[in-house]
């Protein structure tokens, strides 16, 4: 089964989930440089519903959010990475800087962020407002993050 589903295909897919009464936690990211910190994340979130969808930016998103030398990798290939993860349902790769389109499109029941986010602080509280999703926040693992794996890499 392909994990990775097109934004014309999302539609669809949520209507057969909500038909069988299954519960959607939704969260996104780039997920540049995959690291345990991403893994345990990713995996509590999905015990937070039936079925985990992940937002991943797209190439051009990280690019605004990150800098011009962002993205390590390409979306295809993180996409195809984090498709390996058993508790990820499904993926969906996103061009916008925000999830907003994702959270008014899949209405989950969860939104799931780090911890170093608050519900208001979230560039996304308006939309989760409107279709009163629950918001779950999830603390980091100290020391991970793909910043300091970059710059550890450039000071060696």
């Amino acid at each position: 089964m392909n994990k990775v589903i097109s934004n014309t295909d999302l539609d669809s897919l949520v209507s057969k989930i909500k038909e069988n009464k299954k519960t959607i936690a939704l969260t996104n990211g780039c997920f540049d440089i995959l690291h345990i910190g991403h893994a345990r994340y990713l995996k509590e979130a999905k015990s937070l519903a039936d079925i985990l969808i992940v937002g991943i930016n797209s190439d051009l998103s990280v690019k605004k959010l990150k800098g011009e030398n962002r993205p390590i990798n390409n979306e295809n290939d993180r996409a195809e990475l984090l498709s390996y993860f058993e508790f990820i349902d499904y993926l969906v790769i996103f061009t916008e800087s925000t999830a907003d389109n994702l959270l008014l499109s899949i209405k989950p029941d969860v939104y799931v962020k780090g911890g170093d986010y608050t519900k208001e602080s979230l560039p996304e509280h308006i939309s989760i407002d409107k279709i009163n999703a629950k918001v779950a926040f999830i603390d980091f693992v100290n020391g991970y993050s793909t910043t300091n794996i970059i710059n550890r890499s450039k000071s060696n």
